[in-house]
């Protein structure tokens, strides 16, 4: 059983939004929270595996809650998954730097909520990296590639220096494994230790983290 703590200030979306998970099967919501700070309260006492993190909230801000959230070792088990309005909300990267494990748009379908909570909670990232990629291409703007490794980054292998372009170029691991004529599973052991090494939450972090280190140039939209 999943555990999720449902996080937003408008009663009506959090009612919402806690009617649909916990109908859900193999879901179950565990608390409720109209602003960060109770939010950051309840996930220390209820240790949930998920929370659904609305950004724009009186007093603490989600994105103030995500990163006290991520950043307690006690809470290294709890996932942050942002609920919030793509088109309007310039803070998603923020949130991702703080430790979020992706967002999802208060506009998408119920099925694809529950999906979304469901692939936070398995250690997915919750876009896909090409989707993620847009998302940084849109926000964040990276420095041009030098073809030297930053010193950010030096204590990556010359492997992983690769393979990290690759995700923040938008691969999967399939596809790098195709790239670098590697196993699959070769190259998730790869994307495993470069998050531990760089202490990154998930595959999002991961590409900021090319971007911003420039390692690949971003795409017009």
């Amino acid at each position: 059983m999943i555990s999720v703590l449902i996080v937003d200030d408008q009663a009506l979306i959090r009612s919402a939004v806690m009617d649909l998970v916990s109908h859900a099967e193999g879901l179950d919501v565990v608390g409720e929270a109209a602003d960060g700070l109770l939010a950051i309260e309840l996930a220390r006492s209820l240790r949930p595996d998920v929370v659904l993190m609305d950004i724009r909230m009186p007093g603490t801000d989600g994105i103030g809650a995500t990163r006290a959230i991520c950043s307690d070792p006690d809470l290294a088990g709890v996932k942050v998954l942002i609920l919030t309005t793509f088109e309007e909300d310039q803070y998603i990267v923020g949130a991702l730097r703080a430790g979020a494990s992706g967002f999802i748009g208060k506009g998408f379908e119920p099925d694809q909520i529950i999906d979304a909570i469901r692939a936070v909670h398995r250690g997915d990232a919750l876009l896909s990296p090409t989707a993620t990629r847009s998302l940084i291409d849109r926000y964040v703007q990276p420095v041009a590639p030098t073809g030297q490794v930053p010193p950010a980054l030096e204590h990556l292998t010359e492997r992983e220096v690769e393979v990290l372009t690759l995700v923040g170029a938008g691969r999967s691991n399939d596809e790098i494994a195709i790239d670098l004529v590697i196993s699959p599973h070769t190259a998730k052991t790869h994307v495993n230790r470069i998050m531990s090494k760089i202490q990154a939450h998930d595959r999002a972090q991961l590409v900021i983290a090319a971007y911003e280190n420039g390692l690949i140039r971003p795409q017009a939209i």
